[in-house]
């Protein structure tokens, strides 16, 4: 591990618990849980028992409230397995979906919904996407409508990861219809949706990479929501949902820095074990150069997560950062699971190689949380935005 102002003693040693848990727990069966396309019920208790579930998340509901960079430590350590299903399902339910309870939701709602998630006893899944509107909240078509002390919930979310699993889903919903606001801003609330509810209906999805994530379309029916299930205020789910999504892509681009860690393990140890003509492919030139330049692009990538990840700590809110960090992390963490694949040649590419998962993991999550285009349109906006430097300025120009 790079030295690091940025970790302390402390959390080396939490570093080293994770690490022991996650080679003793979860990677003997985690290639198993791949084939289920599910993470069982048993291991979000283990989890949940070990307080992974609750880092971040308030004493009062069984969280440890660890600084940020403590969830750094975990979620490069469970990027470090190389089982992407694995990670986004519990990032989905640690960071994301319980992000929004932690943070807006009632003293009611925490005790019912987020205290058991915390203990891994209830699995969440956050239900945004749909089949019409990706990335753009304001085409989001689901309808909450509210009749007596019940909203009546109706539309599709598609995407939705731990949703075979999940027993409730925190559900982006239209509660103002009609409404226009800049950027769907007006009109988009959080409702916490039960998915044993009449009218729910799941249905898996095979993805190309994060398997055990267990995937699914879920149609919403009429479903009959009590009100007292609205997270945080009544039409201010655009707001929640801007300050979640900074989170959720430093997440993201945390997740990669550990999978293209184990990715250059994995690589390392082929081109050290592997000779050609007597000579270890590790002493190649040609290879040794490849490895060198992707080793240095994932130095800069960490350096640019760490100081994300504290600029959010000082409670800022780093937009134009963590889509940079996202972008950068997700994109390079594909060129390095792409040249680990070539460099293992007909062995990487087998379907059931290390390598070969690592390819397709790494592709979702470039699309997950706002696909690069959005990332580098957000990007670069801002930075076209900035004030400019009258002394930069184009002589002539008008």
């Amino acid at each position: 591990m790079v030295r690091s102002p940025y970790f302390d003693e402390g959390h080396a040693a939490f570093r080293a618990q994770v690490r022991a848990f996650l080679a003793a727990e979860v990677m003997p069966y985690a290639a198993l849980w791949e084939e289920q396309d599910t993470v069982p019920a048993p291991v979000w208790k283990l989890l949940g028992e070990r307080g992974y579930l609750g880092l971040l998340h308030p004493r009062s509901v069984g969280g440890a409230e660890r600084d940020l960079f403590t969830s750094v430590v975990f979620l490069e350590e469970l990027g470090r397995t190389g089982f992407g299903g694995l990670r986004a399902a519990v990032s989905v339910h640690a960071y994301m979906a319980t992000h929004y309870l932690a943070r807006v939701g009632g003293p009611d709602l925490c005790e019912e919904y987020l205290a058991p998630a915390v203990r891994g006893e209830r699995v969440a899944a956050l239900a945004i996407t749909e089949p019409g509107a990706g990335a753009d909240l304001s085409g989001l078509a689901t309808t909450a409508v509210r009749d007596g002390d019940h909203f009546v919930v109706e539309g599709t979310k598609s995407m939705v990861s731990n949703a075979m699993t999940a027993d409730f889903l925190v559900t982006a919903v239209r509660t103002a219809a009609g409404a226009t606001g800049p950027r769907g801003a007006k009109g988009l609330s959080l409702l916490v949706v039960d998915t044993a509810l009449p009218g729910v209906t799941r249905t898996p999805r095979r993805t190309l990479g994060w398997r055990s994530a267990g995937t699914a379309t879920v149609a919403l029916d009429e479903v009959r929501v009590p009100a007292d299930r609205l997270i945080g205020r009544l039409d201010n789910g655009f707001y929640y949902l801007m300050r979640g999504l900074q989170l959720e892509r430093l997440v993201a681009a945390t997740l990669a820095l550990g999978g293209m860690d184990r990715s250059l393990d994995e690589l390392r140890a082929f081109l050290r074990a592997r000779d050609v003509a007597g000579e270890a492919l590790a002493h190649k030139q040609a290879l040794v150069h490849r490895v060198a330049d992707l080793a240095t692009e994932l130095a800069a990538a960490r350096l640019l997560v760490h100081h994300t990840a504290w600029l959010y700590d000082q409670g800022e809110l780093p937009a134009v950062e963590c889509s940079m960090a996202k972008l950068h992390t997700t994109e390079l963490a594909c060129r390095i699971a792409d040249t680990a694949l070539q460099l293992q040649g007909s062995h990487g590419y087998l379907e059931t190689s290390r390598a070969a998962r690592a390819q397709r993991d790494a592709r979702a999550a470039t699309i997950a949380a706002g696909p690069s285009e959005v990332m580098r349109d957000l990007i670069g906006r801002a930075v076209l935005n900035q004030p400019v430097d009258p002394s930069a300025a184009v002589a002539g120009a008008s």
